[in-house]
């Protein structure tokens, strides 16, 4: 062999001496085999090599969000508008209003429009805010789809139910005559079942006691950060709005999300705070910010809070 082949196979002699050794220590039927196994190993496999595996998983693909598309109504009937690879359906409703508006809920986009103007004057102003407008009816969708895969809560005794941030416990009784009775102190929700009661309607009864309780704290929030406005509100109602947590008019009357009772009590001082700045600054301007601000300088991370609390709720009640 030659200089170039030695250097190619620097270790044949020393392997062939380690084969020679090896043999000699070994009977006839375990020369065979060592023989067997040993030239089986200097020739080449045909098997193709194993492809490289990954260090890391890749994470799986989100699932994929479609855009939600309002019901149909006389008033309000479907509009179609292509934006890039995005087909938008809309509700289109005409009114006296001066200006386009538009409204997101769980539903889609509902658009308000002047009777004046032109359906092309329409999308080309939806165009004009399809960033913002695609982005929030994504955020829509992601809710919606972490609700569906979210387990309802089990109307059973012992389940855990979300009052101002923290859970209460169910407690379910057997009794002659419906009640529900709240322990503050050991946070527990008791209820009286009567023979014969059914699930919709425990459900019922429990949510009329959340819509009493969150009434009682809405008024008495109301009345804290009224006095540090300085403003006067004329009423408060509770709302039962998919998409909006609070409402103000003109005239000061004031409409808050029911179910803000299942939120911290911080959560709610800032929606109070907000729904009443709007009696000095019936926008969202930079004024109306700042009187939001003078009350509540956190609005910023109250806004994110409550979105991310709102995809981590349970699911109580269908409606």
């Amino acid at each position: 062999m030659s200089e170039a082949g030695a250097q190619l196979n620097p270790t044949t002699a020393s392997d062939d001496k380690l084969a020679r050794e090896t043999a000699r220590k070994l009977t006839g039927p375990q020369l065979e085999l060592f023989a067997q196994d040993f030239f089986a190993a200097l020739e080449p496999s045909n098997r193709p090599a194993a492809p490289p595996q990954p260090l890391f998983k890749a994470p799986p693909a989100p699932p994929r969000i479609t855009l939600p598309s309002p019901p149909a109504s006389p008033d309000a009937p479907l509009r179609r508008i292509q934006l890039g690879p995005h087909t938008l359906d809309y509700a289109l409703r005409r009114s006296t209003r001066r200006s386009i508006g538009f409204m997101i809920d769980d539903d889609g986009l509902r658009v308000t429009a002047p009777r004046r103007v032109t359906l092309p004057e329409i999308d080309n102003a939806i165009r004009a805010k399809q960033r913002w407008i695609l982005t929030k009816l994504h955020e829509r969708g992601e809710r919606r789809a972490q609700r569906e895969v979210k387990p309802p809560v089990a109307w059973v005794d012992g389940a855990q139910l979300p009052y101002l941030g923290g859970d209460i416990t169910l407690r379910l009784q057997e009794a002659t005559r419906s009640h529900c009775r709240f322990d503050a102190e050991a946070r527990v929700l008791e209820v009286g079942v009567v023979p014969g009661l059914s699930e919709w309607q425990l459900k019922e009864r429990v949510k009329l006691w959340f819509q009493a309780e969150a009434k009682r704290i809405f008024v008495e929030r109301l009345d804290v950060y009224a006095v540090r406005l300085g403003v006067t509100y004329q009423a408060c109602a509770l709302s039962a709005a998919g998409s909006r947590w609070g409402s103000c008019t003109v005239q000061g009357n004031i409409r808050l999300n029911w179910r803000l009772v299942h939120y911290p009590l911080a959560l709610v001082d800032y929606v109070v705070a907000h729904e009443l700045a709007h009696i000095r600054e019936m926008n969202h301007s930079a004024r109306f910010w700042a009187v939001v601000a003078s009350v509540y300088p956190d609005y910023d991370g109250a806004k994110a809070a409550l979105r991310k609390r709102s995809q981590e709720m349970p699911v109580l009640f269908a409606d």
